[in-house]
């Protein structure tokens, strides 16, 4: 279960202070996917790198007690410098995985090819979300954290991430932050609104459509 309680989160630009998330209440059991609706800035990303660690609420807390991915596709941690390769030995030494096993997985999910044995950061935002996305999967975790930004590519590589996401691992928790209400029916079995800082909760994915379809 993941419980995030009274989520706070401000950001301060010189002297001006935005409120991206007021008061957020949510709590997310085994299995459970939650898509999360807003319209863009409205905290969906935002509330998905607080719940996987990448940043810390202003205030409030947030509990895990299932292992939690960072938020697939998010670049944030690579060292530059380092070869794609580098960077998911570096991945399997944290994790304690065998690095042979997630290196064949991360050549075929991602077919970059000898970019691989190049630097990160020489590579494009669609090449370092191919490598962040495989890394991603190539840990079993209880519950992912998916924000649509990161489903890049064409559709044969598409259909690689929804089998990876949607059928190999459908016992799962996802949190999913979406624009397409296609993906939010065919897979989400609860729905969260953001807007104005506030998280509106609904157990029925349809009505939770048509009323941000109305915002």
């Amino acid at each position: 279960m993941i419980i995030c309680k009274n989520i706070y989160k401000n950001y301060t630009h010189g002297n001006r202070h935005k409120k991206v998330l007021d008061n957020v209440n949510l709590v997310v059991s085994r299995g459970e996917r939650i898509a999360l609706l807003g319209r863009n800035g409205a905290g969906k990303s935002t509330l998905i790198k607080l719940i996987g660690g990448v940043e810390m609420p202003t205030s409030g807390a947030i509990t895990r007690e299932m292992s939690v991915s960072w938020p697939l596709g998010f670049a944030g941690g690579f060292q530059g410098s380092l070869t794609g390769y580098d960077n998911a030995r570096f991945i399997a030494r944290i994790y304690q995985r065998d690095y042979t096993d997630l290196r064949a997985f991360v050549e075929d999910f991602t077919e970059l090819g000898s970019q691989l044995k190049m630097p990160v950061k020489t590579y494009s935002s669609g090449m370092r979300a191919r490598l962040a996305f495989a890394l991603s999967l190539a840990i079993e975790f209880d519950c992912y954290l998916i924000d649509e930004i990161i489903l890049v590519g064409d559709q044969n590589f598409h259909r690689k991430c929804h089998y990876e996401l949607f059928e190999k691992r459908k016992d799962r928790a996802m949190i999913l932050a979406s624009h397409s209400m296609e993906v939010v029916r065919d897979y989400c079995s609860k729905a969260v609104i953001i807007n104005q800082g506030k998280a509106d909760i609904f157990d029925d994915v349809h009505l939770a459509i048509d009323k941000y379809l109305s915002l």
